[in-house]
């Protein structure tokens, strides 16, 4: 199949498993992972109905999303070094992988110097892997408590990547805790701080994600195909 019929595949399967655990599918954004796709196959998978991608990097998305790319929006769904947070909030909406306080601090003061604010997710290493960036679960609370007195973001939700397991029913616990860690920080109440938002899942397993809450998946292979 081609990008197109990707695209709509991708959508079919997430109302389906949004269906399944009675959810409307319109709750659930479908953010196209870019990671290595060059301009063409972005803009084909926009004509298609994508309306929101996700890079990795901020270097590979300041050479790939110019002024060629239609209007979309545009996700940081890999991790950010701070010293890539000034270029990053020139070219994101949205950053998705907020994965510590140092971090959330430079963004905050570059928002700052640049007098904008920037929408963000708090990445969350549920699976416990070493080799995973996100803040350990039983960190969450205190550091969105720190982050919603900073200025220049506006917390809209948590991230994570869950375990890279065949079987996605062995990923959903690592959904599951996200939910539950989201429920925890919504009845804190936390002034300026939104919980609107659980990116989880992406080709393996975001059919699982829905099911257990997802309200943005984030899908590269299942609409670009095997990356080279």
């Amino acid at each position: 199949m081609g990008i197109h019929e990707n695209v709509l595949h991708v959508r079919e399967r997430i109302a389906a498993a949004a269906e399944r655990a009675l959810r409307d599918p319109e709750e659930v954004a479908l953010v196209a992972v870019t990671k290595t796709v060059e301009l063409p196959k972005i803009v084909e998978a926009i004509e298609a109905g994508v309306t929101c991608i996700g890079e990795n990097r901020v270097q590979e998305a300041e050479r790939k999303l110019g002024e060629d790319l239609p209007s979309v929006e545009k996700h940081l769904v890999g991790h950010l070094q701070t010293n890539k947070v000034k270029k990053a909030l020139e070219l994101f909406d949205m950053i998705q992988s907020v994965d510590s306080l140092r971090l959330a601090r430079e963004i905050s003061t570059r928002c700052e110097a640049r007098g904008t604010m920037i929408d963000v997710l708090v990445e969350v290493n549920t699976s416990g892997e070493e080799t995973k960036y996100g803040l350990p679960p039983g960190e969450v609370m205190a550091a969105v408590e720190e982050m919603a007195d900073l200025r220049g973001l506006a917390i809209r939700g948590l991230m994570t990547i869950g375990a890279f397991l065949p079987d996605p029913e062995d990923v959903r616990p690592c959904f599951r805790e996200l939910r539950e860690i989201r429920n925890e920080i919504e009845e804190r109440v936390i002034p300026g701080v939104s919980m609107e938002h659980l990116s989880m899942g992406m080709t393996n397993d975001f059919e699982v994600a829905i099911e257990e809450g997802a309200t943005i998946v984030r899908v590269g292979r299942a609409i670009f195909g095997e990356r080279g």
